[in-house]
């Protein structure tokens, strides 16, 4: 993918319909737990199993997005999302639904690493995957509103993913569709910062793990826990996406000017508490105040965590790789989740999970603040093979406006043709003693 997309609306809607079956994650397991007779870990199974191939695509195109083009492994993606879902929402039988799921999972994933490759090129990572959370957390919202009035068994969670692919095809036009030579001989070089990158990937696991053992059976401590009915946890649910829609736009709005590590270092402190109020919660008051809190927060930290593994590596492959490992995450937290709440309890399982937040949120905060230095967006001037000459700049006495600020757009450079008799004067006449004409090169 070009470092100079055209427009962040087509990344944003390939990200939407990529992310968008983690966010209905909740009421796809409780579907197929009611509706086709699975077993509440066997759904979870189910879960983590579309989650899992969602997060295989991602660590097989690391790397890889600028090879194949972006519009092409996004149109690929799509399509095999169109058609997974669309099979498990056509289908009664399991090991049909089963598959369906994991083809609209590859599909998922694929998506997903196109849109970050193309969020880690853009001049402002972290508007960029600000706005994708923001589209995907209304999409959901709305959904989670709709869903529950509609019936339709199992099949409209997986028919409203199908069509949001659908959907998000006309914006693949849109994609850089080219790839230049020295941008894909930069993606084929080593992975910048791997310290920094593999903490990161490996806290983004254990953040998403914990986040999403909750999430994956939020929609039973309602039921079970609280005892709610189906429609109003969905109101809840819409309430706390929508909380998540003012924390994104927020956080947008905030950009960097608090860094990244205040964000996401109290950020994290906040949602763990939050994990711990929902899962203990014996009434609506403290089920929705924690649901609320938890989802205003949660976007907001990812969005920086999505931002930060982007500033990593302007080719994407760190946001790739770390987004993936989030995916991995993703896909065993309704399998931890429904493990810990029937050992230990729902209150139980929330300590354990809110401690674990707590945890990670050191070292991951450690890396934002270790990589504060860099510049916030790509395409800062850099030497060959160097650190970016703004960077370079700032710690040098060089005088004001002679190199670009940090994060400046590269300036265009103009080839001139130069005739070959022209271009032999040009050569000789460029070699000259040091000094002043007529003084012998002396000064």
């Amino acid at each position: 993918m070009s470092s100079r997309p055209r427009a962040a609306w087509p990344l944003v809607a390939v990200f939407t319909a990529g992310y968008l079956a983690a966010y209905l994650l909740p009421t796809v397991v409780g579907r197929l737990s009611v509706y086709l007779g699975l077993t509440t870990a066997q759904a979870g199974l189910v879960g983590s199993a579309l989650l899992l191939s969602s997060a295989s695509a991602g660590f097989a195109l690391a790397g890889r997005v600028e090879r194949y083009e972006a519009r092409r492994p996004a149109r690929a993606g799509l399509v095999l999302a169109v058609l997974g879902y669309g099979c498990a929402a056509l289908s009664g039988s399991v090991p049909l639904v089963v598959a369906g799921v994991v083809a609209g999972g590859l599909g998922s994933g694929t998506a997903t690493a196109v849109a970050a490759a193309g969020i880690a090129a853009q001049r402002d990572p972290h508007r960029t995957s600000s706005l994708g959370l923001l589209s995907v957390s209304a999409t959901a919202g709305v959904l989670y509103l709709t869903i529950p009035h509609l019936g339709g068994g199992h099949r409209l969670p997986f028919a409203s993913i199908a069509l949001v692919a659908l959907l998000a095809w006309p914006a693949t036009a849109r994609l850089d569709g080219g790839t230049p030579a020295g941008a894909a001989a930069a993606a084929r070089g080593r992975l910048p910062h791997r310290r920094s990158g593999l903490v990161l990937a490996a806290g983004m696991l254990v953040w998403s793990m914990a986040q999403n053992a909750l999430w994956g059976v939020s929609s039973r401590i309602g039921v079970e826990q609280v005892g709610l009915s189906e429609v109003t946890i969905g109101v809840v649910f819409a309430a706390a996406l929508g909380a998540g829609l003012l924390g994104v736009a927020g956080a947008g709005m905030l950009g960097a000017r608090l860094g990244r590590a205040v964000p996401i270092g109290v950020g994290t402190m906040v949602i763990a508490g939050s994990i711990v109020l929902s899962s203990s919660a014996d009434g609506l008051g403290a089920f929705a105040t924690g649901e609320i809190l938890w989802n205003a927060f949660y976007p907001v930290v990812l969005s920086y965590l999505i931002g930060l593994a982007a500033s990593l590596d302007v080719r994407g492959r760190w946001a790739v790789l770390a987004g993936s490992a989030s995916s991995v995450g993703t896909a065993c937290g309704p399998v931890l989740g429904s493990v810990l709440s029937q050992q230990a309890g729902y209150t139980a399982m929330g300590l354990i999970l809110g401690a674990a937040t707590l945890l990670v949120a050191a070292p991951v905060t450690a890396v934002a603040l270790h990589t504060g230095g860099r510049p916030l967006v790509p395409g800062s001037v850099r030497r060959r093979g160097g650190a970016p000459a703004a960077l370079l700049a700032a710690t040098t006495n060089s005088l004001p406006g002679a190199v670009p600020e940090l994060g400046a757009p590269e300036q265009a450079v103009a080839e001139i043709d130069v005739p070959a008799l022209r271009r032999r004067r040009l050569v000789r006449s460029a070699f000259r003693t040091a000094g002043g004409a007529g003084q012998g090169g002396r000064p």
